[in-house]
């Protein structure tokens, strides 16, 4: 079996078309850009940069001028991120926005005890936000009353990677039962010999502290794209 570092590069591979990247930023012809993703969406725009370099993955027939333009931008900077202003011009999309998010991962959850059980995402008693996961998702009920209180979805993006999400209903957050349950899955992930990972926005702190208690540090590294 593949140990971590080694699933994060496959997944890495396999989800945007090349890991690592040779340069500042690579663009890369990805027939994954073209195709429908876990939730059945096309995400034609996706990236990730370590503190060194980033991959940017676009659909195979904009590689070629995509590339040109990035390289032609990065003649005025050493710096990926510093490339990522210029994305909606430099993709012929003005109107659009970039969003670039905290990537992490995680070779040693916390060893936390586990908080959740894992039912079928068609369960009736979750809420609508966790049924699009499909497969088994992890939830806290309450034991009183046997609602839900807080739950993760797994996004299978491909055999090496899966990425958590996690949510609490209001009344029930300050518990660490977000912490607990992303622990929890993301030893699962292992056991069944993938890397789990982990995004949130930069801004959104209580998403950053769980993702650090639960093991999942930040080393520097960003997801990107358009909205």
């Amino acid at each position: 079996m593949l140990d971590p570092a080694e699933r994060l590069r496959q997944h890495l591979r396999t989800w945007l078309g090349r890991w690592p990247a040779a340069r500042a930023m690579d663009v890369v012809g990805s027939i994954a850009r073209t195709r429908p993703a876990w939730d059945g969406h096309v995400f034609q725009i996706l990236g990730v940069g370590s503190p060194d370099h980033a991959v940017l993955s676009v659909p195979p027939s904009w590689a070629g001028i995509v590339r040109d333009r990035v390289e032609a931008a990065l003649r005025d900077t050493a710096q990926w991120t510093d490339v990522l202003p210029q994305l909606p011009d430099l993709l012929n999309r003005p109107e659009a926005t970039v969003y670039s998010g905290i990537f992490r991962w995680s070779e040693a959850p916390t060893p936390l005890p586990d908080a959740g059980e894992w039912v079928p995402a068609t369960d009736p008693r979750l809420p609508d936000w966790l049924r699009p996961f499909g497969h088994d998702v992890l939830v806290t009920w309450d034991p009183d009353t046997g609602e839900y209180l807080a739950g993760v979805g797994i996004k299978h993006h491909d055999r090496y990677g899966q990425e958590i999400a996690v949510g609490t209903e209001p009344a029930a957050r300050g518990k660490g039962l977000a912490r607990h349950l992303v622990a929890q899955a993301a030893r699962r992930i292992l056991d069944e010999g993938a890397v789990p990972t982990y995004q949130h926005d930069p801004s959104n702190h209580a998403s950053a502290a769980v993702a650090k208690a639960a093991g999942f540090p930040d080393l520097g590294w960003r997801s990107f794209g358009l909205g």
